[in-house]
């Protein structure tokens, strides 16, 4: 059985210059795999509503649709330490939705952590958080929450005045308390940028090699998820026409009768 990893752990592979594993995972099987095969930590990302539901983008995400995938998460892990995405809307309005949002995630969830969008403009809630003791991972750059205001998904920080502010953002996020910050869909000089100046672990999505550590999305590296194919996705097996493959055969087999065979019936 694994030691269950904690923000003491992250903080210090952080220290010692180890590179940080993460992955997304929404299931009981998927996590348990990926458990078993020694990830870092795993978020429960709201990518769920792209990658599971089929949603467009991930605004229609709810609460219980994330302390439902957190629940099933967290029944396969031992080892990983658990990040909760909080959906759109559980944390924009007030303050003090966000904490009671987080607390949900929590103790109705399991969760280890929670993740939430944004910068200086959610620093404070960040810190409200943070000081009910449950730890925040912030996540700045493309977030894909902004989709409408940046026009898609687009690559951010590429203009001057944008790098500024992502600076800034990550500077205020790391005051705040939360003890990882995610970088997406940002330069790679940026984000060295970024990870020399504040003094907690940047996680990369396509954000280039200098991050502290790197997060990407469980379904595309595993070749699953057709919507979608940014450029800073690996695909490390590709399943897809092996499901496919399967699943003819069954339909095949059950057509002309020979399954179930003798040896699969009682």
């Amino acid at each position: 059985m694994r030691k269950l990893t904690t923000v003491l752990d992250i903080q210090k592979m952080y220290q010692q210059g180890e590179k940080i594993t993460v992955l997304t995972a929404y299931d009981y099987p998927l996590a348990r795999i990926m458990d078993q095969a020694g990830i870092d930590m795993i978020l429960v990302g709201d990518s769920a509503g792209s990658v599971v539901a089929g949603y467009d983008n991930t605004l229609p995400v709810t609460m219980d649709e994330m302390i439902y995938h957190t629940r099933a998460v967290m029944r396969a892990n031992q080892g990983a330490l658990v990040i909760a995405d909080m959906p759109f809307l559980s944390y924009q309005i007030d303050v003090r939705d966000a904490c009671l949002n987080a607390g949900r995630l929590v103790k109705e969830a399991g969760a280890h952590a929670v993740k939430l969008e944004g910068g200086e403009n959610v620093s404070a809630t960040i810190s409200a958080i943070v000081n009910m003791d449950v730890p925040v991972v912030a996540h700045i750059g493309l977030t894909p929450q902004s989709i409408h205001r940046m026009g898609g998904y687009r690559v951010q920080g590429r203009r001057e005045e944008q790098a500024r502010q992502l600076l800034a953002d990550a500077k205020a996020v790391a005051a705040a308390g939360a003890f990882a910050l995610v970088l997406e869909g940002i330069p790679a000089d940026l984000a060295r940028e970024i990870t020399d100046t504040i003094d907690i672990p940047t996680i990369g999505i396509g954000a280039g090699v200098h991050c502290s550590g790197q997060v990407l999305v469980v379904h595309d590296i595993l070749g699953l998820c057709e919507k979608y194919s940014p450029k800073f996705v690996k695909v490390y097996a590709d399943l897809a026409p092996l499901i496919k493959d399967a699943v003819s055969r069954y339909i095949e087999e059950v057509k002309n009768g020979s399954f179930p065979g003798e040896e699969h019936s009682f």
